[in-house]
């Protein structure tokens, strides 16, 4: 599926992202193959069944060498493509600085990992389908300890939101690695469980550029998984949201996994394509049932019909991932966070002034607050506790006014 995928679009990263105005000589003596692996990714139409087939037959600087050079005969040959797709390759890679490219990237923060080389995920080695290249923020060590995928429909129910914020904050407790494709909807409800429970934090695998965050609702989480966790992409920067990339970056969130679960999904859920992937990697699979007149849960209980594992409740959960509950115990709720106990914590009585009794995201709160979205999960977790707010899907509502023992107003 990714190969046929990878070659459905002419577009990409375009010569309008493959830098060539910076100034990058200081870099140039010193320049590996991550920087033509980022060069090359970044021309127009080169997806990842492409690159594979040039690395294949040439390093990554050869292959570049190759393009500058005009050898359109040997590359349209090696790569499958048209000659007009091989004009652009050339005529790119000669406007084109892999060391300003480069420097780009190492400025940003991203990592450029070749399949083979030292820090690829092991776990993608002899998968029937590796990236050859991989773009990272964060720590690839995350992806040694177990992990789950967590995928859903964008259009969830407050039922499935609730479901995936409950998995991502055990799994995490318990010292698993949650993935997901930082979509709205469940995606987003898995992460924001993940790190609400302050365990292990989340992974992220995306279907565009590290720096173009996509779908922009989820700029907050986005940057915090970078920060916390890990972001993974198959793209250089620059790279658009392309509708082919996702279905690729269901493949790499798949073989990722220990085990994929997905919460609520339509008939013809992008959730299930991430299903397929993981039961073709011999992963285990495993759905939330739903009510049988609910749309949303459609897909999941057509899922269970057909063999996938049932998911009751979090039980469940440990055992398909074979954890034991006393691996490492869930997060416990701090004592004094009763009802009847004022708010004296001047961040919660910020984060319950920001509601303005108003329904309110984790995001939009913390853009409010600016609040570090880990933290303001885990205050919005204690309030919720205590009474003061309620939960429903993604939304914090207040429920009551707090005593609070500075003497502020709640």
């Amino acid at each position: 599926m990714g190969e046929r995928l990878a070659e459905t679009s002419e577009a990409g990263a375009g010569p309008g992202n493959v830098s060539t105005g910076e100034s990058a000589t200081t870099e140039a003596e010193t320049l590996g193959e991550e920087a033509y692996l980022a060069a090359l990714s970044s021309l127009a139409g080169m997806g990842p069944a492409r690159l594979e087939r040039l690395l294949g037959r040439w390093g990554p600087e050869e292959a570049w060498g190759v393009l500058v050079a005009g050898a359109l005969a040997e590359v349209t040959g090696v790569a499958r493509v048209n000659e007009q797709v091989g004009w652009r390759w050339v005529s790119d890679a000669r406007r084109a600085d892999p060391a300003a490219i480069h420097l780009r990237h190492k400025t940003a923060g991203v990592t450029v990992t070749r399949r083979g080389a030292a820090g690829y995920p092991e776990r993608l080695g002899g998968d029937p389908e590796p990236p050859a290249v991989l773009f990272s923020q964060g720590t690839l060590e995350l992806l040694k300890r177990p992990t789950v995928t967590i995928v859903g429909t964008r259009r969830c129910t407050r039922y499935g939101a609730d479901v995936a914020f409950d998995l991502g904050k055990a799994a995490a407790a318990h010292g698993v690695a949650v993935i997901s494709g930082l979509a709205v909807g469940i995606d987003a409800a898995a992460h924001a469980g993940a790190l609400a429970a302050d365990g292990v934090p989340p992974v992220g695998v995306v279907g565009s550029g590290l720096d173009r965050i996509y779908p922009r609702e989820n700029a907050v989480l986005w940057r915090i998984v970078a920060q916390r966790g890990l972001l993974l992409s198959e793209a250089p920067l620059g790279t658009a949201p392309e509708r082919w990339r996702f279905p690729a970056r269901n493949r790499v969130m798949a073989a990722l996994s220990d085990a994929c679960i997905v919460v609520e999904s339509h008939t013809d859920g992008g959730a299930l394509l991430t299903a397929t992937e993981a039961a073709q990697r011999s992963r285990a699979v495993a759905a939330v049932p739903g009510p049988i007149r609910s749309p949303a849960s459609a897909g999941t209980n057509r899922l269970i019909a057909e063999g996938a594992g049932v998911l009751g409740d979090i039980e469940d959960l440990l055992v398909l991932l074979d954890i034991s509950r006393t691996t490492l115990p869930l997060q416990e709720v701090p004592a004094g966070t009763g009802l009847s106990a004022p708010v004296s914590d001047a961040t919660a009585v910020a984060i319950l002034d920001a509601f303005d009794w108003m329904p309110a995201t984790l995001e939009l709160l913390a853009s409010r607050t600016g609040l570090d979205l880990g933290e303001l999960a885990w205050h919005l977790e204690n309030l919720s506790a205590s009474g003061l707010l309620t939960r429903r899907g993604l939304w914090y509502e207040r429920r009551r006014e707090a005593p609070v023992a500075t003497g502020r107003a709640g």
